[in-house]
């Protein structure tokens, strides 16, 4: 596990290249170990700060702090080594790879971990398939799995390399209530037990109330940011 890493955010404008905003966060501050529910309508700016925070889109103004490392003035390739190393990333549309299992999906990173880590990592993607319902599996493809199984797989790869930061855009959007709140209890384990900072975007209010703070954005501003 990483060490927990605190978030500030300064000044993050994200805009287009005709200057149109996308997305504009004077200040924002997370602890290490926190948790921070973005919230607010389609359209709002949320994947977009999501984006940003992980460094897969590079602010047009200001600074994302994990801990000592602003990650926006990094160059791409150590935003992309940062991200590989310290952040577990859950997609609103998966990105699953269709030819791989469960497993062989849950533990990409170990692929690109030096060979010393690569066992824990496949044990940790096992582990968290099995708490979120998806252990044993014998498919040789994911393809055939439904949309709240695939989220659960994506889940599980976020978490097996054990990241200080976990970053879920609408982690809960294609599970039920009752897999929904089963995944929000493992987030939170995860949170708790280990101390990984915790940012979702969502429009699940069951999600935005069980974490320590809502940052609410209409219109690419925070409208409301207030703690739960």
């Amino acid at each position: 596990m990483a060490d927990p890493l605190p978030l500030r955010v300064e000044g993050l404008a994200v805009r287009t290249r005709d200057g149109r905003r996308i997305v504009e966060v004077p200040r924002l501050d997370v602890p290490a170990g926190g948790t921070l529910a973005v919230t607010g309508p389609s359209g709002a700016g949320k994947s977009s700060l999501l984006h940003a925070l992980a460094g897969l889109l590079r602010p047009s103004e200001g600074r994302v702090l994990w801990g000592g490392t602003d990650l926006a003035a990094l160059p791409e390739a150590a935003r992309a080594r940062f991200r590989r190393e310290q952040i577990g990333l859950v997609f609103q549309d998966f990105l699953l790879f269709d030819e791989l299992g469960a497993v062989g999906n849950a533990a990409i990173a170990a692929a690109f971990a030096p060979s010393r880590e690569r066992a824990a990592i496949r044990s940790q993607a096992e582990g968290w398939l099995g708490q979120l319902g998806l252990g044993g599996r014998a498919e040789p493809s994911v393809r055939t799995y439904s949309g709240g199984e695939r989220q659960r797989v994506a889940v599980a790869r976020a978490l097996a390399h054990s990241p200080a930061i976990v970053l879920a855009d609408e982690p809960t959007a294609s599970l039920d209530r009752a897999s929904a709140d089963c995944l929000i209890d493992n987030l939170l384990a995860v949170v708790a037990g280990e101390g990984c900072t915790l940012i979702a975007v969502t429009h699940d209010a069951g999600l935005a109330r069980r974490l320590g703070r809502e940052l609410r954005l209409a219109d690419g501003r925070v409208m409301e940011s207030a703690l739960g």
